[in-house]
């Protein structure tokens, strides 16, 4: 993928919407600008179906990341998910293992409960071949989505690309983006009406106060 930058020479921070179940949240979140989509196939009030995600991700444009969420499930039923759903990158939010992560032919992101300053580093000695480390504030074996933010002081050096979770909104990613300047930022709760049900509105201020941050910051 190719991504603007900012005025600033920067290469554009990525955004990306989790936990999308409905086709309107698809579009508002594609009007407004994201550059990669979620979808949750664990047990959660933003699971989708097999079915309702061929259908939400068949008129996704190329250029957006198709994003398919697990929680400590088996190869079979992930494989499953991949057979059927054009996916292009993997979330694990469990206790899988490097070689469970990479046996789907994907690339992925593994989800990293930030309980400690160790968390991030211990997580990207561990999984060396992910795409990045999405750092949330859930706790280990969760699948994040809690609306709460960690203690963005225990991040430290790593050297994978970091995608922020956890609890962001339109008020907070700003200074989330002026003190880590991270990869990516990654919001579900905070641009919702209730778990699974997205508010386009707060998808478009999401969007715009990342916009503002990187171009001001």
């Amino acid at each position: 993928m190719t991504y603007q930058t900012s005025m600033s020479g920067r290469e554009r921070i990525k955004i990306k919407i989790c936990g999308l179940t409905r086709d309107e949240d698809v579009d508002a979140a594609l009007a407004a600008g994201a550059d990669a989509l979620g979808f949750v196939f664990t047990v959660s009030p933003r699971r989708v179906s097999i079915g309702t995600a061929q259908r939400l991700c068949s008129y996704v444009p190329k250029e957006v990341l198709r994003v398919g969420l697990f929680l400590d499930q088996d190869s079979a039923e992930i494989t499953r998910v991949v057979g059927s759903v054009p996916l292009d990158l993997l979330q694990f939010h469990g206790s899988e293992t490097r070689q469970l992560c990479s046996a789907f032919g994907l690339p992925y992101l593994k989800a990293v409960a930030m309980q400690d300053a160790e968390s991030a580093q211990v997580a990207d000695r561990t999984y060396p071949d992910a795409t990045g480390l999405l750092l949330d504030s859930h706790t280990l074996g969760e699948r994040g989505g809690s609306g709460k933010t960690f203690d963005w002081s225990l991040l430290s050096q790593v050297s994978r690309p970091v995608w922020l979770a956890g609890g962001l909104n339109a008020e907070n990613v700003g200074p989330a983006i002026r003190r880590l300047r991270p990869y990516a930022v990654d919001v579900s709760s905070g641009v919702e009406k209730s778990p699974g049900i997205k508010d386009e509105v707060r998808i478009s201020d999401f969007v715009n106060a990342v916009r503002a941050a990187e171009d001001n910051g």
